[in-house]
């Protein structure tokens, strides 16, 4: 053969292995009806997709504080994840749907579509669903038996200002259930296939049926609270109301409630799909802490800070989040601000996600260990308390990640945890939701 010729097929040849070398052929597999239709998932509306992959979890920067927590090498599989924290107008919306389906429930003893309740004989069922123009009628009803009916879920007597009819939202819980998978694993009984029975007594799904029954409101007290000789009355009154705040992220949120947006958020887009006709989706969740750090880094596995840079400011000296740069000085340049701020105010990391840092902290599945990293698996790991002992104080500690816009830099690393009690509230802390890929690879997200 011809030497100039081979000059050029070689090269052709070696980049040919080089990207094929490591792919393999689907097989196709037939029933006797015939190949099926291929299947995508829809991608979720403001979300970004993560692809699958494996970091060294705890790192951060060049180099890693053993002393305080060693690092650990994990894979993650793909999952979807917001790309801004829970706003304000959009965790409203869940709050209203609770407050219309309590409404429903009392003046027409029926519930909204899908909610979650049990009844005398502690068996799951979805109440009978209500057409919506009904709802919106509930709250112009001049009827006596209407008015009678709605009498709980509002102030009564002296709690009543000025006469003003207001809605008490101490009465206003939002009711779900759920099967604790991890209970049901550890169930002691197992089928024995040689006197083809199960050992034991057989389980019943009602015992692994966890029911919650959730309050929805967030807690606006939070501001004078978490801050002790300080005026923040001004945004307890309008930070959560007032519309200019919308887009903000939603805070005074405790680890139950964001854990029952979640559900909610599950069970209105279940809804969705199944009027389109489409298949049903995973569920919303809180990311776990691993999750959580692999997306923050966006891709960099060695980066200190979402933005991938060892630096909070970027080459004009103006900051990449809003935090507390400087003792008793929030605002040290003309981004920053003395509170929250608008979701997305500051460039997305590499995966499109904002707000990986500052703005508020945000909470996880995860519960806090200091020797969590020498507990958890290597594959998609996790750490959750046993329902049977979740009154135990160390268990209700949940993992807080991103630093917030009261916190000094070096609670916005990639890596750096903290803790919070899942029962507690803060004007710092908020949430978003992640929801797993059901295909693990798919070149169409990309």
């Amino acid at each position: 053969m011809d030497s100039n010729k081979i000059k050029y097929i070689l090269p052709a040849l070696l980049l040919l292995i080089l990207f094929t070398g490591c792919k393999k052929e689907n097989a196709i597999h037939t029933l006797k009806g015939g190949p099926r239709p291929d299947w995508f998932e829809p991608i979720p509306y403001g979300m970004s997709y993560v692809k699958q992959g494996s970091f060294k979890m705890g790192i951060s920067g060049e180099s890693n504080d053993s002393h305080i927590q060693p690092a650990i090498n994990v894979s993650i599989s793909s999952f979807w994840i917001d790309d801004t924290e829970i706003t304000n107008n959009e965790y409203r919306e869940y709050i209203n749907w609770v407050r219309d389906s309590v409404a429903a429930t009392l003046t027409f003893n029926e519930g909204i579509e899908y909610y979650m309740a049990t009844n005398e004989n502690n068996e799951f069922y979805n109440p009978r669903r209500i057409d919506r123009t009904k709802i919106n009628q509930i709250w112009t009803d001049e009827r006596d038996e209407v008015i009678e009916a709605l009498t709980p879920i509002y102030y009564q007597d002296d709690e009543r200002f000025y006469g003003k009819k207001e809605i008490d939202y101490r009465n206003i819980f939002y009711a779900y259930a759920y099967i604790d998978l991890k209970k049901a694993a550890k169930r002691a009984n197992s089928y024995n296939y040689e006197t083809q029975s199960y050992n034991g007594d057989i389980d019943s799904r009602i015992d692994f049926l966890v029911q919650k029954s959730v309050p929805v409101y967030p807690d606006t007290l939070v501001w004078i609270r978490d801050f002790t000789y300080s005026y923040n009355e001004p945004w307890t009154l309008k930070y959560f109301h007032h519309p200019a705040f919308k887009e903000y992220p939603v805070v005074g949120v405790t680890w139950e409630q964001a854990n029952a947006f979640c559900h909610w958020r599950t069970e209105y887009k279940k809804k969705f799909l199944a009027t389109h006709n489409l298949q049903p989706i995973h569920a919303y969740r809180l990311p776990t802490e691993a999750e959580w750090e692999y997306a923050a880094r966006g891709g960099r596995m060695s980066a200190k800070y979402p933005w991938g840079s060892y630096y909070t400011s970027d080459e004009k000296g103006c900051y990449q989040a809003n935090f507390k740069p400087k003792r008793g000085n929030y605002i040290s340049d003309s981004y920053n601000s003395a509170k929250t701020m608008k979701v997305g105010s500051f460039p997305p990391n590499d995966y499109g996600l904002y707000d990986m840092a500052g703005n508020v902290s945000e909470w996880t599945s995860t519960t806090f260990d200091e020797l969590g990293y020498a507990m958890i698996n290597d594959l998609n790991p996790e750490l959750q308390y046993d329902a049977e002992n979740e009154d135990a104080p160390a268990l209700k500690r949940k993992v807080v990640r991103g630093g917030s816009w009261k916190d000094v830099s070096y609670y916005l690393e990639v890596s750096t945890r903290d803790h919070e009690y899942q029962d507690t509230a803060r004007s710092y802390i908020g949430f978003r939701c992640v929801m797993n890929a059901i295909e693990d690879d798919r070149k169409s997200y990309q």
